[in-house]
């Protein structure tokens, strides 16, 4: 198995349906949009991805964008297929995104993680990610 990087003229209708079952494994509440408005080029967007044989085995994504702070990275959306967990494929696809923030000369990559999410804080903060001590908030629109 190897993690890639998804290109827009990679997707197609049955990818996009394992995608849509994968990310139901991490939060089947919130309600997706499609693969295709993903990779609207205005996007910045990175998206990791690991496949068995035609199986969508993990995926993780990371959007890219500019502020007067600097040109940062915020990680979203990265479940591994419960499968294929504890096998090491979490960390590929971080190390995946990590490789591609350096390209792009990220002066920093940010994350947010369910605090019951015990396995994929571990893994973050053996990636040297460190806790920032301010609060999240958020309207939904």
């Amino acid at each position: 198995m190897k993690v890639s990087i998804l290109k827009a003229s990679e997707v197609n209708e049955n990818l996009s349906k394992q995608v849509k079952a994968l990310f139901g494994e991490l939060n089947s509440e919130i309600n997706q949009i499609d693969l295709a408005t993903l990779f609207n080029p205005k996007n910045d967007i990175v998206f990791a991805y690991c496949m068995d044989g035609d199986k969508l085995a993990g995926m993780a994504l990371m959007c890219n964008y500019a502020v007067i702070s600097g040109y940062k990275g915020w990680v979203e959306d990265v479940v591994v297929d419960s499968n294929y967990r504890g096998k090491g494929l979490g960390r590929k696809l971080m190390n995946k995104l990590l490789e591609e923030g350096k390209k792009k000369g990220l002066s920093e990559i940010l994350l947010f993680s369910n605090e019951k999410r015990l396995a994929a804080i571990s893994l973050y903060k053996s990636l040297d990610f460190k806790q920032k001590h301010s609060g999240l908030y958020i309207l939904r629109m």
